[in-house]
């Protein structure tokens, strides 16, 4: 790092703008736009000349020399003016890295940059660059989905009615009784077969309940045809299971939730199938006709065998679970090509899809899976991918890739905000929250961002509320006991109050909150398959219960929540404030975590959408307290 006697001057001021607009805080552009860089320096810093250097990712680098533009009051400004294809030449798009050089008499001072992709220090070696995401001119992400709110289901302990019940599977005779199927330690094979009867029946008469929570995206978990209750082990794709209901099911609820005006969305688990399917057919359930039965089976070549029969490659080593050989033309059209699994489903009415492990997809089935549901909904699907970190510069197994270049995905599960949320709420670290937040906003397109998936619980976690209250999972108590577990009361309490907060930052942040059934009604549990209890109808947190409506209330209500601009106006060690604003509203939303007050300035006199109180422009924050303040438009006209 630079000496400290290098470091007497302030750091110089970096400023981005396209077609006249500040963004400063952004890293993702489009083909056509232009950069225009402001380099603000110092003259105590003693730089003679500013440089930008960049290099596609792999690539080699290539030196732009900003232009000096004036000097006043001790600041030098330098300026570049370029457009992307000509930043980024010979490439048109992709992830690209950069840096700016201040070259002085003595030696040369390089950004290092923090991984927000905004902030950065001094260094006289070349560190940490800017991340520089330029996407395909007609990448967009459907307006519709903006704003939405999607609840989350997993189709067997939602609600009950109708179904079939199959030979072999276990079903509980009371739909509040406890979980029984669980591994003596993490990763045992568990049957996975014991039901509590919840259907897509069940789902459609819940859909008043949903209206009032203000859902406009059902989110369900897998629902073809498989022997386990998570259906994560597909038996059968072309077949709704019929202990949900079956593809008539499916239909209705479709139907159904159009009227309300929601979408469906399904899980799409394409990685693997399960051993116990049609195509793999270990067991002969579908006839002897699978890859395992027989070389000369169709589905021989759909998987990846290293020992025929009884070795061959799965997922995570889970032999349930045979890995898929996306890549196999036979398998890739199955799936994505014309009439196929994504086209037949889609043009039925399903408007998005959840894609399973999608790190593990290769690109040309990405391509043509987006491709396929953007030509049957007429540009209106919704393609999300589970990806746990920052996807916009992602590298799995060896090879980075390319989300939101312009081909792939809409977006991702938002995982590092369910972080950064928990450290906010559980630990008081507004610091990990707020980097996460402006880490994301700084990496992802903006329709990226407006399209988020974000979660605090879902079928994979903990339920939040544990998490916010419980006893730790770390690897001191057996399954057995995790399954008895619950917060004491005093615990539970606290637990709710901090669920309020960060129920209300999941509700407003840039992004779509996702809604894992029964986090609204209090549900607790640890991980898989805990957090997987029955919707506990009649017994729900009705105070909590309320909260929720009232979120998804303010959200409806308040088109700003779509696609205003996102940025954090102030914070402390323990609390954040940030604004969302456009010409559709302003809102500021503020959140203490802190044992001490927390002070921030409002633009103007505003009332808090959680509480119905008016404020002032002095607030003050109590410890424990959020506030949801819509700022009162002022018009030019007088």
């Amino acid at each position: 790092m630079l000496a400290k006697k290098q470091l007497e001057f302030p750091l110089p001021q970096l400023k981005k703008h396209v077609g006249g607009r500040d963004v400063s805080a952004r890293g993702a552009f489009f083909c056509r736009d232009t950069l225009v860089f402001t380099a603000q320096v110092p003259r105590t810093m003693g730089a003679a000349a500013v440089v930008l250097r960049i290099a596609p990712d792999g690539g080699r680098d290539a030196d732009h020399p900003f232009a000096f533009v004036d000097t006043k009051g001790g600041i030098d400004t330098y300026r570049l003016s370029v457009s992307l294809k000509e930043l980024t030449s010979p490439r048109t798009h992709g992830l690209f890295y950069y840096e700016l050089l201040f070259l002085r008499s003595g030696d040369t001072l390089f950004t290092d940059t923090k991984s927000d992709n905004v902030s950065f220090s001094l260094s006289t070696e070349s560190r940490g660059r800017f991340r520089l995401l330029v996407s395909e001119n007609e990448y967009t992400t459907p307006a519709w989905f903006h704003g939405k709110t999607m609840y989350h289901i997993f189709v067997d302990r939602f609600a009950p009615h109708g179904g079939v019940h199959p030979e072999g599977a276990v079903y509980h005779e009371g739909w509040y009784e406890e979980i029984e199927q669980f591994g003596a330690y993490p990763g045992a094979p568990v049957a996975n077969n014991e039901f509590f009867g919840g259907t897509l029946w069940g789902v459609i008469d819940k859909l008043d309940y949903l209206a009032e929570l203000g859902v406009g995206v059902i989110y369900l978990s897998p629902i073809f045809k498989s022997v386990s209750n998570h259906k994560y082990d597909t038996g059968d794709y072309e077949t709704v299971d019929p202990q949900f209901g079956g593809r008539r099911a499916l239909d209705a609820l479709i139907a159904a939730a159009a009227e309300r005006g929601m979408g469906v969305m399904l899980d799409g688990v394409f990685n693997h199938t399960g051993d116990n399917s049609r195509y793999f057919d270990r067991y002969s359930t579908y006839g002897g006709n699978g890859a395992y039965n027989s070389k000369q089976s169709p589905y021989y070549d759909w998987f990846y065998f290293k020992q025929y029969p009884d070795k061959y490659e799965c997922w995570w080593d889970i032999p349930i679970l045979p890995k898929l050989n996306l890549s196999n033309p036979a398998v890739h059209q199955y799936f994505v090509g014309e009439g196929g699994i994504i086209d037949t489903y889609t043009k039925a009415g399903i408007l998005g899809w959840r894609l399973d492990v999608a790190d593990e997809l290769p690109n040309a089935f990405l391509d043509d899976l987006r491709l396929r549901v953007k030509n049957a909904t007429g540009g209106e699907g919704v393609v999300l991918g589970e990806v746990w970190e920052n996807a916009a510069d992602k590298i799995a197994y060896g090879k980075r890739r390319r989300y939101f270049e312009g081909k792939q995905l809409d977006s991702v599960m938002n995982y590092p905000l369910r972080r950064g949320i928990i450290s906010f709420v559980r630990d008081g670290d507004a610091a990990a929250l707020c980097a996460a937040l402006r880490e994301l906003w700084g990496s992802y397109p903006t329709s990226v961002c407006h399209s988020l998936m974000n979660i605090l619980s879902t079928h994979d976690t903990e339920r939040i509320l544990t998490t916010l209250g419980g006893q730790k999972d770390d690897g001191r108590f057996t399954n057995a006991e995790l399954r008895k577990m619950r917060m004491s009361p005093a615990a539970r309490a606290i637990a709710l109050s901090r669920l309020r907060i960060a129920a209300a930052l999941q509700y407003t942040v840039f992004g779509v909150p996702s809604l894992f059934y029964g986090d609204e009604a209090g549900l607790e549990g640890y991980h898989d398959p805990f957090c997987r209890r029955p919707y506990p109808w009649g017994r729900e947190d009705k105070s909590l219960l309320r909260y929720y409506k009232k979120l998804g209330r303010i959200r409806r209500e308040n088109a700003v929540f779509a696609d205003g601009d996102f940025e954090i106006v102030a914070e402390s060690a323990h609390a954040i404030a940030f604004s969302r604003k456009n010409e559709k509203g302003h809102i500021i939303v503020g959140a203490n975590c802190g044992s001490e007050p927390f002070s921030i300035c409002l633009p103007r006199p505003a009332r808090d959408l959680l509480s119905g109180k008016q404020y002032g422009r002095r607030v003050t924050l109590d410890a424990g307290e959020v506030c949801v303040w819509r700022i009162k438009h002022v018009s030019s006209h007088h």
